[in-house]
């Protein structure tokens, strides 16, 4: 099962850091046609037609590798268990947040406040030992829905319909709108009207995976021995405390199982963000071995996925 092959090979290997990685080269894709689009006048408009240049050349760059590689069989399935294995981020979630573990046991916290400038978008120079603890959390709660139960998602439904290069190219699909949000998907003066295509699509195709994903989490804390009842609790009342409709839902799933509060104000390129927090009422001030718990959730939720892939597979 290609599939499941792949996300071995995330667990055993991360991201490829030798080879090129596909995401580089989709945010290329944007690049190339922001450039072109962005001079449009009408900037809802030309962000529209963003989104469909962006998805429509990846899906083409997609199709013809793997239909050059289906020359040669062993070739066409190397071909697809990489773009498989490379669409995956659940290894690198634990790699990218461990240097902020290393660093915080350490109290060495400039070290910790660049580690976590690596994996977040929000201003790290003036952020205290519990902020940064909470935004390592936050990534791997909101990222364990983006960067793996949203790809296992379209990869199981891409599968089911077009076998393995209806699943690569599912998987594919996702990123590159994936990619799209992240890049210009954006609430400021130059992608508010140019990037909305690209937040609303990414809001979309994440709806459901986000709400499935939640609840992965809290069985996977059921079966850790985490407080399951309070990790509902939270999830029902918080899972829609932020300005997307879908990036609460992982969050809200591990403030409630760790018994900590998330969310929170922060600075974004030197703005101040207003958002709700998020977490149980009787919380406790998070410590670094909270990330570790948040990893094994991590491990857990998607050791529930990858059953889930099995079973809507065979």
């Amino acid at each position: 099962m290609y599939i499941l092959a792949a996300l071995f090979l995330d667990a055993l290997l991360g991201d490829p850091k030798r080879l090129p990685h596909p995401v580089g080269g989709v945010g290329g894709i944007v690049r190339f046609w922001e450039k072109r689009l962005y001079p449009n006048p009408n900037k809802g408009q030309g962000g529209m037609l963003l989104c469909l240049a962006v998805l429509g050349t990846t899906v083409a760059m997609a199709g013809l590798l793997l239909l050059c590689a289906s020359f040669y069989k062993w070739l066409y399935e190397l071909t697809t268990l990489y773009l498989l294995y490379a669409a995956l981020a659940w290894r690198s979630l634990k790699d990218q947040s461990l240097p902020v573990v290393q660093a915080l046991f350490g109290d060495n916290m400039d070290s910790a406040r660049v580690a976590l400038s690596h994996i977040v978008g929000r201003d790290t120079e003036k952020l205290d030992r519990t902020d940064i603890i909470r935004a390592s959390i936050e990534t791997v709660g909101e990222n364990f829905i983006d960067g793996v139960f949203s790809v296992l998602f379209f990869m199981t439904l891409g599968y089911m319909c077009e076998g393995v290069a209806g699943a690569t190219l599912a998987a594919w699909l996702f990123k590159a709108v994936n990619t799209l949000d992240s890049m210009v998907g954006h609430d400021d003066e130059r992608y508010r009207d140019f990037g909305r295509a690209a937040a609303r699509l990414d809001d979309a195709l994440n709806f459901i995976p986000a709400r499935l994903g939640g609840v992965v989490i809290l069985v996977a804390g059921l079966c850790l021995g985490c407080p399951f009842l309070r990790g509902v609790q939270v999830f029902l009342r918080d899972r829609k405390k932020h300005k997307s409709p879908n990036s609460a839902h992982g969050e809200s799933a591990f403030a409630g199982l760790l018994g900590v509060r998330l969310g929170g104000g922060a600075f974004y390129d030197g703005v101040f963000e207003e958002r709700p927090l998020i977490g149980y009422d009787d919380f406790r001030e998070p410590d670094p071995f909270d990330i570790l718990r948040a990893h094994s959730i991590l491990d857990a939720a998607v050791g529930l996925s990858s059953l889930l892939v099995i079973f809507f597979l065979f």
